[in-house]
């Protein structure tokens, strides 16, 4: 067997075995690219019916959705506030609660529920079943198939290795011997006459050429999740061969109270990052004095984002992390969900991302017709 018929050969079963796989996370992967930008658009929950003078301190809403959450969820801990930086826009708190970490899909193994509060009022405007919301959904589907994540990402990874593999295999199948080969490669050409098999078949090779950079991107971000090793592996390279560990810090627990001073670190969180996007609470569960109240904040430019720590009773401002105080490591794995679905290059990398996907779907159904095409043949009519 000569090395390019070994290459056709691996190329054409590797792309058989994870072809289904590879259809529904580039379909998915399209679905999602865009859900910052379409769920204000889709939930009215989202935003208050009027604009009032004065808003109800942050941790008096966070107690109002824990009282109505309770009522339908009452094992439910929880877990955090995000704070966006609109008038319009309601509150929004989360609720977690493990459910049976054994559990085959996703959806069993924990729950989630969403608070949307009116920061003028405190109504509470929906109670969002997490879970169940499409684009979590659709998530799910992308990253775990909707399994548990220990069944769903190794079957997903080694479907983006296998694409991997095939994207650099179908590269060397494609790569013309001269020049006049190269014409015929590099864009479509097609007349009246051009039957559906050869049209099938430049789809599969030249829109596979064209967006394969950005495939393989997406494709070697995602592993990110799939797999911790190569998660650890990617940073200990950036980091040069070091493994970098971060400081834990800790609250006092001389001032522990009950009482956590949400209020005194929203507003020490908002007066240093007046104009950031959106600021994210992450609340310290009860019983873990030593826990540290985290906030994230976020800013429409990632590399402007910050992300602080308090000490939980007194507010004390315990440290504040900048992209630039990140590791390599860690700066490259910050931005590494932005590389996966192009938002690092803003609203056109996302078209990039969702084109690049959508043909990265496609490629195991023209692949699979051009084989199938080529096994059946019309035999000639003799007479």
């Amino acid at each position: 067997m000569t090395f390019k018929n070994f290459i056709k050969k691996a190329h054409l079963w590797l792309g058989l075995s994870s072809g289904l796989i590879v259809i529904i996370l580039g379909i998915t992967g399209c679905l999602y690219v865009f859900e910052e930008e379409l769920r204000p658009i889709i939930y009215e929950y989202y935003y208050v019916d009027k604009v009032e003078n004065k808003k109800l301190p942050v941790s008096q809403l966070i107690q109002i959705a824990k009282e109505a959450n309770a009522k339908v969820h009452p094992n439910q801990q929880l877990s955090g506030a995000r704070i966006i930086n609109d008038d319009k826009r309601t509150v929004i708190v989360w609720f977690y609660e493990e459910l049976d970490k054994d559990a085959i899909w996703y959806w069993n193994r924990y729950q989630n529920t969403y608070a949307y509060v009116n920061p003028y009022t405190g109504n509470v405007q929906k109670l969002e079943e997490y879970n169940f919301e499409f684009f979590v959904f659709v998530r799910a589907l992308h990253q775990t198939l909707c399994f548990r994540s220990e069944i769903g990402d190794p079957i997903t990874g080694t479907a983006t290795i296998i694409f991997i593999i095939s994207l650099i295999t179908g590269l060397i199948l494609w790569w013309p011997k001269n020049k006049s080969a190269a014409k015929q490669r590099f864009w479509f050409q097609w007349k009246n006459t051009t039957k559906w098999k050869r049209k099938n078949y430049d789809l599969h090779n030249i829109l596979g050429y064209y967006t394969m950079i950005f495939a393989l991107i997406i494709a070697l971000t995602g592993l990110v999740w799939a797999f911790e090793c190569y998660d650890k592996g990617v940073q200990w390279l950036f980091n040069g061969g070091k493994t970098i560990a971060k400081e834990k810090l800790v609250s006092d627990t001389t001032q522990y109270t009950k009482n956590t001073a949400t209020d005194k670190i929203f507003a020490a969180t908002k007066k240093a990052n007046p104009n950031a996007k959106s600021y994210y609470l992450f609340i310290p569960k009860e019983d873990d004095s030593l826990a540290t109240f985290q906030t994230f904040i976020r800013y429409k430019n990632r590399f402007d984002d910050v992300s602080m720590e308090f000490d939980r009773s007194t507010a004390k401002s315990l440290r504040i992390t900048t992209y630039n105080d990140k590791s390599n490591g860690e700066k490259f794995r910050f931005i590494n969900y932005d590389l996966h679905v192009g938002s690092i290059l803003g609203f056109p990398g996302k078209v990039l991302a969702f084109f690049a996907s959508l043909v990265a779907a496609s490629l195991p159904i023209t692949g699979f017709l051009i084989w199938w095409g080529r096994n059946n043949k019309k035999k000639k009519v003799t007479s």
